[in-house]
This record gives structure tokens, C-alpha cells and sequence, in this order.
């Protein structure tokens, strides 16, 4: 839903109608693009995921090798035919957005690319995982890219790197033992995670500046940093204890995915 949301979203919200474009790119973002992007990461990081004790669970499978191959193919043949009618229905504009968020699922964790193990480059592909749909779908529905719209794509981005960075707080200490660099493992956990805090503030305001009801959305980012200023001095040594607050993270984006809908109704309602 995280990749599928914001494109049914943006689109929907600047075009105001469901058609071809709509549901196939929908149902793209659901389940494709997330076969693949998940799907070559599993089958490309299974031996360092083989030294990850938080892997094999909802925090991330651990893909018996026998399925490396069914993986990639079924990855490949679910995305082909989606990809070929959403660029029959746009545009060049739409397919460069799309060869950006399609590239950035690949090179993430493709050999040769590995994107996840340069520092900095990680986190940034990773939001552009989420944000791209978005940017997609207002692209593929021609919306008109304001001062105001640019904020929350910015807000978004920022808080996709802030998750991201987070999120790798926890796996210092098997990155490192794998011989995996990451943000975290270059700047320390504690670092990181003081990055992750600014970079949720930075959203926070950055949504002051966007459309009313936007503004309101500034106060989404609160949660967040209540839920990681206790991990703020961690020490690398004892980063793992940041799993406690990934998992409040998880949690707080069912909440705050249910304020953020309401925000956007209220948007396009006021709108008229």
C-alpha cells in the first residue's frame, strides 16, 4: 500500500476520475513493482541475510535459494505487461519518471549497482521507491507542479531517508559483519539516527508552506520523533536495541497513513 497509495492518490486527486490509467497503475504499484523490488532484494542479499537474526519474519524474509530463480522471472514477467500499457497511456515525461522509480527498484540491489551499500545513495534510492509512484501519477495526470505540491513531494522524500536511516540504526552490527556499508555504518547509529530526527523536523516544516489543510500535516512528524529521540546517543555496540523503536515505527504509519487520507479528503474537499 506504501508504493500503490501515493499513485492511486496523486493521480486520482488531480484528475478526479477512475479510469484504465488509474486502475492498472494501481494495481502495478500493489503487487509488480513490489515483487520485484522486494524479490531482488531477497534474492540478492540472501548471505547477508543468512547473518541477520531479524530476518525470516515480518521484518523480512529469508528466500530459500530454490526460489532465487522462480523470484526473478516472476518478477520480470508480473511487471512487463504493466509496464507496457502505462507507456502506451502516458507520455515521454511519464516515461522517464516511470525508468527512474524502475531503475531505482533494480539498482538498489542488483549486483554491480548495490545502491543499498553506498552510503547516503541508500537512503535516498529508498525514498525514491515510495515517492516515485506519487511523482508518477501526477506526471501520468498532467498536474501542475506548484511551489506548494513540490513541499510535500519534498516532506515525503524527506521522511522516506529518515525511515530508511533509521531503519539501518538496528543493522549495524550485522552490515558491518557482512561486510555491507550503509548510512549508518558509515556515520555511527548514533548519527544516524540524530539524522533521521532532523530530517522528520525538516518535513515537519517544510509542510508549513504547503496548501491549507497541509500545514496541519506538520504535526505528523511528532510521533515519529517521540517514538526515536530515546534512541538519539545509541552506541553502535548496542544499536540493535533500536529494533524496538523500528517496530513502534512500523506501528505509527498505520496511524499516520490514516491522518494523512483524512488530510487529503479534506483537501479535495475543500477544494469543492
Amino acid at each position: 500500500m506504501n508504493t500503490a497509495f501515493p499513485f492511486a492518490a496523486a493521480y486520482f486527486l488531480t484528475t478526479g476520475r477512475i479510469d484504465v490509467a488509474l486502475v492498472v497503475g494501481s494495481l502495478f504499484f500493489l503487487v509488480p513493482y513490489n515483487l520485484a523490488m522486494y524479490g531482488i532484494n531477497d534474492v540478492f542479499d540472501y548471505e547477508s541475510d543468512l547473518k541477520n537474526p531479524r530476518k525470516g519474519g515480518v521484518e523480512g524474509a529469508l528466500l530459500d535459494r530454490g526460489m532465487h530463480r522462480v523470484t526473478l522471472v516472476a518478477a520480470a514477467v508480473t511487471c512487463i505487461p504493466f509496464i507496457v500499457v502505462l507507456v502506451l497511456l502516458g507520455g515521454p515525461a511519464s516515461w522517464l519518471v516511470l525508468a527512474v522509480s524502475l531503475f531505482a527498484v533494480v539498482a538498489y540491489s542488483a549486483p554491480g549497482l548495490r545502491f543499498k551499500e553506498r552510503p547516503f545513495l541508500d537512503s535516498i534510492t529508498s525514498s525514491t521507491h515510495f515517492v516515485s509512484p506519487a511523482v508518477y501519477g501526477l506526471v501520468l495526470a498532467g498536474a501542475t507542479f506548484t511551489p506548494q505540491l513540490i513541499a510535500v513531494l519534498a516532506a515525503f522524500f524527506l521522511w522516506g531517508m529518515a525511515s530508511h536511516a533509521f531503519g539501518a540504526v538496528q543493522d549495524v552490527l550485522p552490515d558491518r559483519e557482512g561486510g555491507i556499508g550503509s548510512i549508518a555504518t558509515v556515520l555511527s547509529a548514533a548519527t544516524t539516527v540524530r539524522l533521521a530526527l532532523g530530517a522528520w523536523t525538516t518535513a515537519g516544516v517544510l509542510m508549513l508552506f504547503t496548501e491549507w489543510p497541509g500545514p496541519i500535516g506538520a504535526l505528523f512528524v511528532l510521533p515519529y520523533l517521540i517514538a526515536v529521540f530515546p534512541y538519539r546517543s545509541v552506541s553502535d555496540a548496542d544499536s540493535e536495541r533500536a529494533n524496538r523503536g523500528w517496530k513502534h515505527f512500523l506501528w505509527l504509519n498505520f496511524l499516520v497513513g490514516f491522518l494523512v487520507t483524512m488530510l487529503m479528503i479534506a483537501w479535495a474537499f475543500l477544494r469543492g
